[in-house]
Protein backbone atom coordinates (compact mmCIF):
# COMPACT_ATOMS: atom_id res chain seq x y z
CA UNK A 1 0.00 0.00 0.00
CA UNK A 2 1.23 3.57 -0.87
CA UNK A 3 1.98 5.46 2.45
CA UNK A 4 2.80 9.04 1.57
CA UNK A 5 1.65 12.02 3.86
CA UNK A 6 -0.31 14.12 1.74
CA UNK A 7 -1.38 17.97 2.24
CA UNK A 8 -4.29 18.68 0.26
CA UNK A 9 -2.16 20.06 -2.48
CA UNK A 10 0.05 17.28 -2.99
CA UNK A 11 -2.81 14.15 -2.67
CA UNK A 12 -3.44 12.42 -5.72
CA UNK A 13 -5.41 9.62 -6.45
CA UNK A 14 -5.41 7.68 -10.30
CA UNK A 15 -8.39 7.87 -12.13
CA UNK A 16 -8.52 3.98 -12.10
CA UNK A 17 -8.72 3.81 -8.18
CA UNK A 18 -11.97 2.39 -7.49
CA UNK A 19 -11.77 4.71 -4.04
CA UNK A 20 -12.90 7.17 -6.77
CA UNK A 21 -14.85 5.61 -9.15
CA UNK A 22 -16.86 3.53 -7.04
CA UNK A 23 -16.78 5.03 -3.21
CA UNK A 24 -14.82 1.90 -2.19
CA UNK A 25 -13.22 3.09 0.77
CA UNK A 26 -13.14 4.30 4.23
CA UNK A 27 -12.59 7.48 6.17
CA UNK A 28 -12.50 9.16 9.68
CA UNK A 29 -12.49 12.62 10.42
CA UNK A 30 -10.82 13.44 14.32
CA UNK A 31 -11.01 16.96 15.77
CA UNK A 32 -7.73 18.90 16.50
CA UNK A 33 -7.55 20.77 19.70
CA UNK A 34 -4.16 23.33 19.68
CA UNK A 35 -2.88 20.62 16.91
CA UNK A 36 -4.02 17.02 19.28
CA UNK A 37 -6.38 14.97 18.15
CA UNK A 38 -9.54 13.66 20.42
CA UNK A 39 -10.24 10.05 20.89
CA UNK A 40 -7.36 9.35 18.11
CA UNK A 41 -7.12 5.40 19.18
CA UNK A 42 -10.38 5.38 19.21
CA UNK A 43 -11.21 6.58 15.33
CA UNK A 44 -8.82 4.20 14.17
CA UNK A 45 -9.96 1.33 15.92
CA UNK A 46 -13.03 2.54 13.87
CA UNK A 47 -11.25 2.73 10.52
CA UNK A 48 -10.17 -0.30 10.98
CA UNK A 49 -13.79 -2.02 11.67
CA UNK A 50 -14.54 -0.18 8.84
CA UNK A 51 -12.29 -1.75 6.95
CA UNK A 52 -12.43 -5.50 8.11
CA UNK A 53 -16.46 -4.71 7.11
CA UNK A 54 -15.55 -4.04 3.79
CA UNK A 55 -12.17 -6.58 3.31
CA UNK A 56 -9.95 -3.53 2.68
CA UNK A 57 -7.00 -4.07 4.87
CA UNK A 58 -5.57 -1.04 6.96
CA UNK A 59 -2.29 -0.73 7.70
CA UNK A 60 -2.44 0.95 11.06
CA UNK A 61 1.26 1.27 12.08
CA UNK A 62 1.81 3.04 8.85
CA UNK A 63 -0.81 5.26 9.08
CA UNK A 64 0.02 6.22 12.88
CA UNK A 65 3.32 6.82 11.82
CA UNK A 66 2.00 9.15 9.45
CA UNK A 67 -0.21 10.95 11.19
CA UNK A 68 2.04 11.95 14.08
CA UNK A 69 4.83 13.24 11.28
CA UNK A 70 1.73 15.26 9.92
CA UNK A 71 0.53 16.38 13.28
CA UNK A 72 4.28 17.36 13.62
CA UNK A 73 4.32 19.85 11.37
CA UNK A 74 1.03 21.00 11.42
CA UNK A 75 1.68 22.61 14.97
CA UNK A 76 -0.24 23.62 17.65
CA UNK A 77 -3.89 25.12 15.74
CA UNK A 78 -7.26 23.97 16.01
CA UNK A 79 -8.41 22.10 12.82
CA UNK A 80 -10.19 18.70 12.16
CA UNK A 81 -7.60 15.68 10.46
CA UNK A 82 -9.47 13.72 7.72
CA UNK A 83 -8.03 10.24 7.49
CA UNK A 84 -8.86 7.98 3.86
CA UNK A 85 -7.99 4.58 2.46
CA UNK A 86 -8.90 3.48 -0.31
CA UNK A 87 -9.31 0.38 -2.65
CA UNK A 88 -6.69 1.26 -4.75
CA UNK A 89 -4.14 0.73 -1.52
CA UNK A 90 -4.06 4.77 -1.05
CA UNK A 91 -3.74 6.16 2.31
CA UNK A 92 -4.46 10.33 2.54
CA UNK A 93 -3.71 12.04 5.53
CA UNK A 94 -4.56 15.93 5.65
CA UNK A 95 -5.90 18.45 7.85
CA UNK A 96 -8.82 20.84 6.83
CA UNK A 97 -10.24 23.97 8.36
CA UNK A 98 -12.94 22.99 10.63
CA UNK A 99 -16.86 24.14 8.89
CA UNK A 100 -18.51 26.45 9.54
CA UNK A 101 -21.50 24.88 11.13
CA UNK A 102 -18.54 23.89 14.16
CA UNK A 103 -19.26 27.28 15.75
CA UNK A 104 -22.33 27.68 15.94
CA UNK A 105 -24.45 27.18 18.86
CA UNK A 106 -28.02 25.44 17.31
CA UNK A 107 -28.96 24.23 14.16
CA UNK A 108 -32.27 23.33 12.21
CA UNK A 109 -33.12 19.84 10.98
CA UNK A 110 -35.44 18.68 8.27
CA UNK A 111 -36.58 15.31 8.13
CA UNK A 112 -35.74 13.25 5.23
CA UNK A 113 -36.65 9.23 4.47
CA UNK A 114 -33.73 7.69 4.14
CA UNK A 115 -33.23 3.06 4.40
CA UNK A 116 -30.18 2.17 5.95
CA UNK A 117 -28.27 -0.21 3.94
CA UNK A 118 -27.71 -3.24 5.64
CA UNK A 119 -24.10 -3.97 4.58
CA UNK A 120 -22.94 -0.51 5.46
CA UNK A 121 -24.61 -0.22 8.83
CA UNK A 122 -21.42 1.31 11.23
CA UNK A 123 -19.05 1.70 8.49
CA UNK A 124 -17.96 4.97 7.89
CA UNK A 125 -17.68 4.31 3.70
CA UNK A 126 -16.35 6.37 1.37
CA UNK A 127 -19.83 6.16 -0.38
CA UNK A 128 -21.06 8.91 1.17
CA UNK A 129 -23.92 10.53 -1.68
CA UNK A 130 -27.08 9.71 0.10
CA UNK A 131 -25.72 11.67 3.04
CA UNK A 132 -24.64 14.54 1.12
CA UNK A 133 -28.08 14.87 -0.58
CA UNK A 134 -30.17 14.43 2.54
CA UNK A 135 -28.09 17.45 3.42
CA UNK A 136 -28.71 19.37 0.02
CA UNK A 137 -32.55 18.33 0.49
CA UNK A 138 -32.72 19.97 4.20
CA UNK A 139 -31.20 22.91 3.07
CA UNK A 140 -33.59 23.32 -0.35
CA UNK A 141 -36.41 23.38 2.65
CA UNK A 142 -34.48 25.65 4.50
CA UNK A 143 -33.05 23.76 7.21
CA UNK A 144 -29.45 23.80 8.50
CA UNK A 145 -29.16 19.89 8.02
CA UNK A 146 -31.13 17.12 7.92
CA UNK A 147 -32.48 14.28 10.04
CA UNK A 148 -32.55 10.84 8.61
CA UNK A 149 -35.67 8.71 9.63
CA UNK A 150 -36.53 5.18 8.46
CA UNK A 151 -39.33 4.55 5.40
CA UNK A 152 -41.37 3.24 8.77
CA UNK A 153 -40.84 6.61 10.70
CA UNK A 154 -38.15 5.19 13.00
CA UNK A 155 -35.98 8.06 14.48
CA UNK A 156 -32.19 7.47 13.06
CA UNK A 157 -29.25 10.64 12.77
CA UNK A 158 -28.28 13.33 11.09
CA UNK A 159 -25.67 12.30 8.13
CA UNK A 160 -22.65 13.18 10.33
CA UNK A 161 -23.77 13.52 13.61
CA UNK A 162 -25.87 11.49 17.01
CA UNK A 163 -29.09 13.20 17.56
CA UNK A 164 -30.52 13.62 21.61
CA UNK A 165 -33.51 14.65 22.93
CA UNK A 166 -35.85 15.37 26.14
CA UNK A 167 -39.18 13.86 27.04
CA UNK A 168 -41.68 16.55 28.24
CA UNK A 169 -41.16 13.98 31.60
CA UNK A 170 -37.29 15.06 31.46
CA UNK A 171 -36.06 11.73 30.05
CA UNK A 172 -33.14 12.37 27.30
CA UNK A 173 -32.94 9.44 25.00
CA UNK A 174 -31.13 9.15 21.80
CA UNK A 175 -31.61 5.72 19.00
CA UNK A 176 -30.13 2.78 19.88
CA UNK A 177 -27.48 1.05 17.30
CA UNK A 178 -29.36 -1.30 16.22
CA UNK A 179 -32.09 0.93 14.26
CA UNK A 180 -29.00 1.58 12.04
CA UNK A 181 -26.77 4.68 13.11
CA UNK A 182 -23.25 4.96 13.28
CA UNK A 183 -21.36 4.04 16.44
CA UNK A 184 -20.56 7.50 17.10
CA UNK A 185 -17.55 8.09 19.51
CA UNK A 186 -19.15 11.62 20.99
CA UNK A 187 -22.21 9.73 21.40
CA UNK A 188 -20.47 6.76 23.33
CA UNK A 189 -19.14 9.66 25.56
CA UNK A 190 -21.96 11.35 26.30
CA UNK A 191 -23.97 8.15 27.41
CA UNK A 192 -20.87 7.21 29.85
CA UNK A 193 -21.57 10.81 31.09
CA UNK A 194 -25.26 11.15 31.81
CA UNK A 195 -28.34 9.32 31.97
CA UNK A 196 -29.53 8.27 28.82
CA UNK A 197 -32.72 5.95 27.40
CA UNK A 198 -31.58 4.24 24.06
CA UNK A 199 -34.23 2.38 21.64
CA UNK A 200 -36.37 3.10 18.91
CA UNK A 201 -38.94 5.54 18.43
CA UNK A 202 -40.80 6.96 16.03
CA UNK A 203 -41.04 10.51 14.76
CA UNK A 204 -44.08 11.56 16.75
CA UNK A 205 -41.52 10.71 20.10
CA UNK A 206 -39.19 13.41 18.88
CA UNK A 207 -41.46 16.05 17.55
CA UNK A 208 -42.71 16.11 21.15
CA UNK A 209 -39.62 16.37 22.46
CA UNK A 210 -38.90 19.68 25.49
CA UNK A 211 -35.36 20.09 23.77
CA UNK A 212 -32.70 18.25 21.54
CA UNK A 213 -29.07 18.12 20.52
CA UNK A 214 -26.40 17.11 17.37
CA UNK A 215 -23.34 15.79 18.70
CA UNK A 216 -20.30 14.35 17.02
CA UNK A 217 -16.95 14.72 16.59
CA UNK A 218 -16.71 18.28 15.02
CA UNK A 219 -19.80 19.69 16.08
CA UNK A 220 -19.29 18.43 19.55
CA UNK A 221 -22.77 19.18 21.49
CA UNK A 222 -24.84 21.49 19.12
CA UNK A 223 -28.46 22.70 20.04
CA UNK A 224 -31.60 22.06 17.68
CA UNK A 225 -33.57 25.02 17.46
CA UNK A 226 -36.23 23.07 15.33
CA UNK A 227 -37.32 19.75 13.16
CA UNK A 228 -39.98 20.69 9.82
CA UNK A 229 -41.90 23.26 11.51
CA UNK A 230 -41.72 21.43 15.07
CA UNK A 231 -39.63 24.28 17.10
CA UNK A 232 -37.99 23.06 20.28
CA UNK A 233 -39.58 24.93 23.18
CA UNK A 234 -36.43 24.85 25.38
CA UNK A 235 -33.47 25.35 22.38
CA UNK A 236 -30.32 25.94 24.65
CA UNK A 237 -32.14 24.12 27.60
CA UNK A 238 -30.48 22.57 30.83
CA UNK A 239 -30.14 19.40 29.37
CA UNK A 240 -28.16 20.42 26.54
CA UNK A 241 -26.30 23.06 28.51
CA UNK A 242 -25.32 19.82 30.85
CA UNK A 243 -24.32 17.53 27.84
CA UNK A 244 -22.00 20.92 26.38
CA UNK A 245 -20.28 20.73 29.78
CA UNK A 246 -20.07 16.96 30.10
CA UNK A 247 -18.21 16.72 26.89
CA UNK A 248 -16.03 19.46 27.26
CA UNK A 249 -14.98 17.73 31.20
CA UNK A 250 -14.21 14.42 28.77
CA UNK A 251 -12.34 16.60 26.33
CA UNK A 252 -10.09 18.44 29.27
CA UNK A 253 -9.54 14.72 30.74
CA UNK A 254 -8.67 13.21 27.65
CA UNK A 255 -6.46 15.75 26.30
CA UNK A 256 -5.12 16.58 29.12
CA UNK A 257 -3.45 12.57 28.76
CA UNK A 258 -2.82 12.86 25.15
CA UNK A 259 -0.44 15.58 26.03
CA UNK A 260 1.39 13.71 28.68
CA UNK A 261 2.16 10.18 26.74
Amino acid sequence: MDGQIFGTEAAVIPAADDGLLRGDGVFEVIRLYAGRPFALGEHLDRLERSGAALELPIERDALEAEIAALLEEFGDHDAQLRLVVTRGGRRLAFTENLPPYASRDRASLATVTYAPTMILNGVKSLSYAANMQAGRIAGQRGADEALLVRPDGIVLEAPTSTLFWVTPDGVLRTPSLDVGILASITRDRLIRELEVEEGTFPLDDLLGAREAFLASTVREVQAVSAINETEMPDCLGERTEEAARAFAAVLERELAVSSST
